[in-house]
Order: structure tokens, then sequence, then C-alpha cells
């Protein structure tokens, strides 16, 4: 894991070399943006910065103080220039996964260039997939503008086995959490997958994730555990987390229960979902892959209750906490479907949390943790 830890500070120094090189770094936010396209154009992507408390009264100056605190601290860090990788990103991509996001998208281009993709609101539509083909197509000329380097069918199969060998590998890890005993706690399981979205060398990536396999087969086979036994195992699901905005995996941890599983855009969500190979069209296969992932932003959300489904019964679920960011209204409402299927398809409790980045509400969180811990023991 300290390797992981670590990680960050020495993709920012590649990102340095990449730059004087003359190379491109593509700022991107959510799981939509295609990185294997990116970096067929020659770009690194980069995840930036946003789950931390600390810029949201400088966004506050600009945005509405009842929006999303991701969207706020997004913006926040952008306005005052205080993350190192949108300092080192040449451009953004954005995308329209929610209202307050595209809206916020229009103010940060002021500020560096940005290129806004378009999202359909059903996955399933007969339109949807042609339309988010042209969606790529439009994001493939940009990124051929920006980096100077025409995308190539062979490079862009390339990088599509590139990340599907990573995805491949993240799903394993998340697979030993079906144990008895659970080898990775939830909060280190969001650094690895945190360091996926910074890092500039996916094939180095890939061997420190092999590393992580390897070291996990031992602690299995010892029984190593990160809890007590007889720990309420857990399914976390709901908004995006990271470093900074942890607060609510820390605590279901330090109450005692286990993390089994992160079904959320920074957890396992998309890492099932493989791009089909070697392909005479990729940008065809990069639209199917992506449009299927189940993001709230999609009406009906189908698969974002295929996911929770087949996660709960593999990993033995036995309560699920659903956490929803003030003011994201898409995840809000569907925490409402999610705990109606929960109870209906698997008869799980789901303990529903609506907050924010701050601090101030920590203990009464414990309070209702614990209690819906002691509700599953």
């Amino acid at each position: 894991m300290k390797e992981f830890e670590r990680a960050g500070e020495r993709s920012l120094l590649s990102f340095v070399e990449h730059k004087e090189a003359g190379g491109k770094v593509a700022g991107v936010y959510c799981l939509f943006a295609s990185t294997e396209l990116v970096r067929a154009a020659g770009a690194i992507p980069v995840s930036l910065c946003g789950k931390k408390e600390a810029p949201i009264s400088a966004a506050e100056k600009t945005l509405p103080p009842n929006l999303c605190p991701l969207i706020k601290s997004s913006y926040g860090y952008a306005a005052t220039d205080t993350c190192p990788y949108f300092g080192a990103s040449d451009f953004i991509l954005g995308e329209t996964t929610c209202d307050g996001k595209k809206k916020m998208f229009e103010l940060m281009g002021r500020i560096k260039p940005l290129h806004l993709m378009h999202l359909p609101y059903d996955a399933d539509g007969g339109q949807a997939l042609a339309f988010w083909l042209e969606e790529l197509i439009r994001l493939k000329g940009f990124l051929e503008e920006r980096t100077g380097r025409g995308v190539e069918v062979r490079e862009l199969n390339r990088q599509i086995k590139l990340q599907n060998e990573v995805r491949k590998l993240l799903w394993q890890i998340s697979r030993f959490s079906r144990a008895e005993t659970v080898p990775l706690s939830g909060l280190d399981m969001m650094t690895v997958m945190e360091t996926k979205s910074s890092c500039s060398d996916l094939e180095a990536y890939a061997v420190l994730l092999r590393q992580l396999i390897r070291e996990l087969e031992e602690r299995c086979a010892a029984g190593v555990a990160v809890h007590r036994p007889g720990a309420s195992r857990i399914l976390f699901t709901g908004c995006p987390v990271g470093t900074g905005s942890e607060k609510v995996v820390q605590l279901i941890e330090e109450c005692g229960g286990v993390i089994v599983s992160m079904e959320n855009c920074t957890g396992i969500k998309g890492q099932d979902l493989l791009v089909e190979e070697d392909t005479a069209d990729p940008l065809q296969a990069l639209a199917r892959r992506y449009l299927r992932i189940p993001c709230s932003c999609m009406t009906p959300n189908e698969g974002r209750l295929n996911l929770i489904r087949g996660l709960v019964e593999d990993y033995r679920v036995q309560g699920v906490v659903d956490l929803t960011w003030q003011c994201c209204h898409t995840y809000n409402v569907e925490s409402f479907v999610v705990g109606e299927f929960l109870e209906k398809r698997h008869g799980l409790p789901t303990l529903h949390i609506e907050t924010d980045y701050s601090s101030s509400d920590t203990e009464q969180l414990r309070t209702r943790i614990e209690a819906f811990l002691e509700l599953i023991a």
C-alpha cells in the first residue's frame, strides 16, 4: 500500500517530463471520459481534485452555496489553482452528468480550454448509441487538434487492451473481499482506485496491481483480516468519495463494519465492463462500453441495480450504506429506488446518508452508523 500512496507524487514528476518532451496532459473528472482515446492521441489523462473541503469557500464566491460539494470543490481548486494536477493539465474534459456540473464547466472553461461531452439520458434508447458515438468522434477531433497527433486504429486498439487488463486486475483485487476474512479495507481499496486515476504509466500500474494480488493471496492463505471476527459485511454505494471526503468510509470501519465492496464511481463501478478488442472500428466499441456505465444520470438506471444485485450475492452483504452528497439530486432520488430494491429483492437494510465534505456532522453520523451496525449484527 505504501507504493500506491506514493504513486501520486511519482506521477506528477512524470507529467512534468511528458510536458517538457512536448506532450499534453488532459484533466478529467468522470468515468465517461475515454482514457483510451486520450492516450491514443498522445496525451496523459489525470483525474482532477474535487474531494476536499478547503477550496469550497473560494468556489462559493462564484457558485451558489446550495450546490453539490463535489462541484464546488472541483471549481474551487481550479479557481485558486491549488490542485497540482489541474496546474499540469493543458486542457479539461468535462461531461453533462448533471445540470450543476455542466453549468460549472461553462465557468471553468474561462480558466482553461475545455471540451464538454454531451451524454444521452437513456443508455438503452434507439438513438443513444449513435448520439454517443458522434460525441466520441467529436472528442477525437478535439484531442487531435490539441495534441497535434492523429489517433491511429492500431494505437487505439493497443490502449484498449491495456485499459482492459487494468480493469481485469482491479476486478480481481476486489474479488478477494468475497472471502470470510477480508484482506483489504475499504480505505485501502479507495487508495488503489485513486492511483489509477492519477497514473501516468498504465503498464507500471498493472505491475503494481499484480504485486498487490500476490500479497493479498498470501494474506488470504494466512487468514489475515482487516476486521474483527463477525464484523458486519457492508456494501458501500452512492456518490464518489476520495481522499478528503472519505469520512463515511472511515466511520464504517472505525465502528466495526467491514466494507466488502464499493459500488460507486471511485470503487468498482465500470471495472467489469470491458471494451471489445481488435475491432476494425474501435470507436464504436468504446461507445458501446462507456454507454453501459450505470450512472445515476441515466434514466432508467437498471444497470446499477443489476450491479448491486451481483455484488450483494457474491460478497454475502449484510447491509448497505448509500451515500449522497448534499444537492446531488440524481443520487438522492435514486436512493429510494435502491433501498426499495434491496428490501424487496434481498431483504437487506439500507442506511441512506446525506452529507457534505465538512466534519461538523461526524459524531452524528457515527451514532447513526453504530446503530445501523448493531441492527444487522
